[in-house]
């Protein structure tokens, strides 16, 4: 090429999109790896090679900033949260087959990436997509429908299908060799995995989606929530992915802790007009009850603590109740354990 051409790749850190960098760098192309961060995201490498999760205290390790290291590339994060919240609470496309909004959250990434086209002199993006492997937004007509949405049409070139799609503007403009891009597609996984090892790339993360939108009990309990909380907050979100959760009327939940990292979690999402309780005595998992804190809801919150602490099998457990961020005075309750049968009735999803 007789100047430099430069592109924005989305990158995951999966396997797919670090192929699609790899090919259209093969054709000299400069680019730069863009990654999009929110509350959603399960993006930690740790896919049985004994890397850390961030699991029990280990530190997690962004996959797509060590993928953008190993391609040397520079790498560009952009928070998500709230465009992702607002997708779930109104997606315009719907949802997958669990609370995902996929088409909504794909097309709000394309956008945002067209926008920064101009801040690093990018011309078209790249992503990892093949046709066929996702059912709702890798589907021909899906993909056009994003492209029209997010304002992107014969700008995103996908390397791994290009030869099943139509020219984009950087095959048409010579930018790329089109008959050095790929003609993948289906949900075979072999035809990655060869072309990883020709290229020798290694530790790549699993093939799964990295969205806890796309789990079935995160996405009953996102979904019962919206259901009572059309207006939740990135607080109510976070606060989804810690402990056993019980809904005790229309307005009001318990969040039972259930290993001491998830305590700490729980305490740390307490606001004003929450109440936090533990078993006086220890070994108990913090709970923490958010609503109406009447006294109905305060003793079944309390029966749940006693249910999950070492004092399950005593007639009563004394809880004690504390007011974060207020100045109401703590208290005390001697509370039976919930029955099992009871506290099934109470969870959300899985508890």
């Amino acid at each position: 090429m007789s100047e430099t051409i430069r592109a924005i790749a989305l990158l995951s850190g999966g396997l797919d999109s670090t192929l699609a960098a790899r090919l259209v760098m093969e054709q000299g192309v400069d680019l730069v790896s863009l990654n999009f961060v929110s509350i959603f995201c399960t993006c930690t490498r740790g896919c049985g090679e004994g890397r850390a999760s961030g699991e029990d205290g280990k530190p997690c390790r962004h996959e797509a900033r060590l993928t953008a290291e190993e391609l040397g590339l520079p790498f560009v994060v952009r928070p998500s949260t709230r465009e992702m919240i607002e997708a779930v609470k109104h997606p315009r496309f719907g949802y997958g087959k669990n609370m995902n909004p996929c088409l909504d959250c794909r097309a709000g990434m394309l956008r945002r990436a067209r926008e920064l086209m101009p801040e690093f002199g990018a011309r078209f993006l790249v992503t990892g997509e093949v046709l066929g492997q996702r059912p709702m937004s890798q589907r021909l007509d899906a993909m056009r429908r994003i492209e029209r949405d997010a304002g992107v049409e014969g700008l995103v070139l996908r390397p791994l299908s290009s030869k099943h799609l139509p020219p984009t503007i950087p095959e048409r403009e010579g930018w790329v060799d089109r008959a050095k891009l790929l003609g993948i597609r289906g949900r075979s996984r072999r035809p990655q995995m060869s072309l990883a090892e020709a290229f020798h790339v290694k530790g790549y993360a699993c093939p799964a989606g990295g969205c806890l939108l796309t789990d079935p009990s995160f996405g009953r309990k996102i979904k019962e929530l919206l259901e009572h909380d059309p207006d939740f907050s990135v607080n109510d979100t976070h606060l989804l992915k810690f402990g056993r959760h019980f809904r005790l009327d229309p307005a009001t939940k318990a969040v039972v802790g259930r290993v001491e990292r998830e305590n700490a979690h729980v305490r740390a999402l307490a606001r004003e007009g929450d109440a936090l309780l533990c078993a006086t005595a220890g070994s108990s998992p913090d709970t923490l009850l958010r609503g109406d804190a009447s006294d109905a809801n305060l003793r079944a919150a309390a029966a749940l603590t006693a249910r999950y602490s070492k004092w399950r099998d005593e007639s009563e457990v004394e809880i004690g109740v504390e007011w974060p961020r207020s100045e109401r005075a703590p208290l005390a309750l001697r509370v039976a354990p919930i029955g099992d049968a009871e506290a099934g009735r109470l969870a959300i999803g899985w508890a």
